[in-house]
């Protein structure tokens, strides 16, 4: 069924009130740093804080490992309340939900694991990290990481947000114990995987399924650059229309995590793209009983889900932009203008 002229309309309206939304978050992420960085000392302030060229700000990672900035545990809670207040001005709702639930994780797992002295378990050794001035016209970035998540945003000339490589991670997956038992601060990426690929008939799954055991990890780690992750798997061509909405409501749910406004601009750079462009490739079992992973890509980006770890019990999943990790083709687009002015 076509659209009609009024939903057309309407739909051009509402995007149109998302990109002008979409041009206020640089204003709010540069006030809420300033604010976090007003209210540290000096030996706070220069531990938060890096140059945006320092090979530092793409040093990411999500296990957990020593980082580089200021983590809260060394802030007063004045202080730690205003670096969430920067992961507020990045994330949704639902996303800053989902990333506290996972920094409480960290408190399951310091249970599960007593005696175990080589893993340190702690909610507040999470970091808060500053790259560059933070400034209406200026570039600048930031990132807020430890173990089993990592946001890192660039903002390029006071305009335009990036928000990948982005990465959360559930251990465990599900809480089988304990006042938690049932929690699955991820179990969404994972339902809805295993019902689009329940969705797929024989023919479509032997051309979608790449493997038949899960891989260990998400390929990509925490690579600096990606490409396209090859086999590929089924296309959107493929697939009924049915099938499609699926699988663009997938793409949806992983964009969530992000503010409505990050996450609907970058939807429309990926329908831009062309959403027949997208593909689907799974491996492992087809329940929640098997370790899983799958990927969805498109011209522009790239989804990784895995869940083989802890015997099908660990989630990793990750967002990665081609172009736009660290905003590193428009940044490097600007470092070449501003050179050459000189």
């Amino acid at each position: 069924m076509s659209p009609t002229p009024r939903l057309l309309l309407s739909c051009i309206i509402l995007l149109a009130a998302s990109f002008a939304r979409a041009h206020e978050v640089p204003a709010e992420m540069t006030a809420a740093a300033n604010s976090f960085l007003g209210a540290l000392n000096a030996d706070q302030k220069k531990q938060a804080t890096y140059p945006l060229t320092d090979a530092e700000r793409e040093n990411w990672n999500f296990v957990p490992i020593a980082r580089q900035g200021l983590p809260l545990k060394k802030m007063t809670p004045e202080q730690g309340a205003l670096g969430i207040a920067l992961l507020r001005t990045g994330l949704s709702h639902t996303g800053l939900a989902k990333a506290q639930a996972i920094m409480q994780l960290e408190l399951f797992l310091k249970e599960a694991e007593k005696g175990n002295a080589k893993q340190v378990r702690d909610p507040v050794n999470y970091f808060v990290t500053i790259f560059g001035e933070p400034a209406a016209d200026q570039s600048w970035g930031w990132r807020f990481e430890g173990h089993h998540m990592s946001f890192n945003f660039t903002i390029v000339d006071g305009k335009q947000v990036f928000f990948a490589p982005g990465f959360m991670g559930t251990n465990p997956a599900e809480v089988r114990s304990g006042p938690r038992k049932g929690e699955r601060v991820l179990g969404g990426d994972e339902d809805m995987g295993i019902a689009f690929v329940n969705s797929l008939d024989a023919t479509q799954r032997k051309t979608a399924i790449i493997a038949e055991k899960a891989f260990t990890e998400i390929v990509t780690k925490n690579d600096k650059r990606v490409s396209p992750l090859s086999p590929a798997g089924i296309a959107s061509p493929q697939l009924t229309p049915a099938q499609r909405e699926k699988l663009v409501a997938l793409v949806k749910h992983h964009l969530a995590r992000w503010r409505p406004e990050l996450a609907a601009e970058n939807f429309a750079a990926i329908t831009a793209a062309g959403l027949d462009q997208l593909t689907f490739a799974w491996a492992g079992g087809l329940d929640r009983s098997q370790q899983t992973y799958y990927r969805i890509q498109g011209p522009t980006f790239l989804i990784e889900f895995d869940n083989s770890q802890g015997n099908g019990n660990h989630v990793h999943s990750t967002f990665r932009d081609f172009k736009g990790d660290f905003g590193h083709d428009l940044l490097a687009e600007h470092y070449a203008k501003e050179h050459a002015k000189k």
